[in-house]
């Protein structure tokens, strides 16, 4: 078996180059999929019920076939990032104790999970309240819309899409608290830091509207909140597992020390 310790650069990058290749197979079997499924999603979300009230348009004989091709790409990496994210971790696990490695790898179907909530939770919540909010303020301006299909979906998936990565927050704190990189203390300390960054992050998201920016923000902060709790978790057992491997460590010194 393989020493992935004593690996020299030139080996971790052919390994590298092979995880790669993994993740770029099952990414095809994935596009195959979403060649199948990604009609079926874009009628549903053309037909929804809050779109009813909207006449969508393509203006570019090419504009549904852009939208198909987009639909296809994002479905077929929401089906292959647990591969990805597999893989990502095969690559940095003979970095960690064989305990985090087990715990970390159990991260990825948590992640896959709040990964798709932050979807459906920007999409059945947040874009709803969005096209509301610009369909009355155009009526009240006296403003007739006519909305491209291609820029409707454009602004769906910059709804939709960074919220999937914005709940991944509690398991990337979780993480880095298990490696001790991050400690519960460091993050309540520099909570109004952190408070402050998200709502930059949410005015760069948002519509330059309180309630909107409120929307994308509250969520947001809390998220972090559960991620300080979560980490008072994942904290004590970092410390168990480093106290345990001091222990082990100790005692294998002793041995040593009574070998005659």
């Amino acid at each position: 078996m393989v020493d992935k310790d004593n690996l020299t650069f030139v080996e971790h990058l052919e390994e590298l180059r092979g995880r790669i290749m993994i993740i770029a197979y099952f990414l095809i079997g994935g596009l195959i999929i979403g060649f199948f499924i990604a009609k079926p999603v874009i009628y549903y979300i053309t037909n929804d019920d809050f779109t009813q009230t909207l006449e969508l348009n393509a203006f570019r004989i090419t504009d549904p076939l852009t939208i198909y091709i987009a639909m296809i790409i994002i479905i077929a990496f929401i089906i292959v990032s647990p591969v990805i994210l597999y893989e990502i971790w095969a690559f940095i696990s003979p970095g960690l104790h064989p305990k985090e490695q087990k715990v970390t790898l159990s991260y990825i179907p948590f992640s896959l999970f709040l990964f798709v909530g932050g979807l459906l939770f920007s999409y059945f919540i947040i874009f709803p309240y969005l096209i509301a909010f610009t369909m009355g303020l155009a009526d009240d301006m006296g403003i007739k819309q006519t909305i491209g299909i291609k820029e409707y979906f454009s602004e769906l998936f910059k709804f939709t899409i960074p919220f999937g990565f914005v709940f991944q927050l509690p398991i990337l704190l979780l993480f880095l608290t298990r490696l001790g990189i991050v400690t519960p203390m460091f993050l309540k300390k520099n909570r109004k830091y952190a408070y402050f960054i998200l709502l930059v992050v949410a005015a760069l998201i948002a519509p330059p509207d309180f309630m909107t920016h409120m929307l994308f923000t509250i969520p947001m902060i809390l998220l972090y909140e559960i991620s300080i709790i979560i980490s008072k978790i994942g904290y004590k057992k970092y410390l168990k597992a480093e106290r345990k491997l001091m222990e082990e460590e100790l005692g294998m010194d002793e041995d040593e020390t009574k070998q005659p």
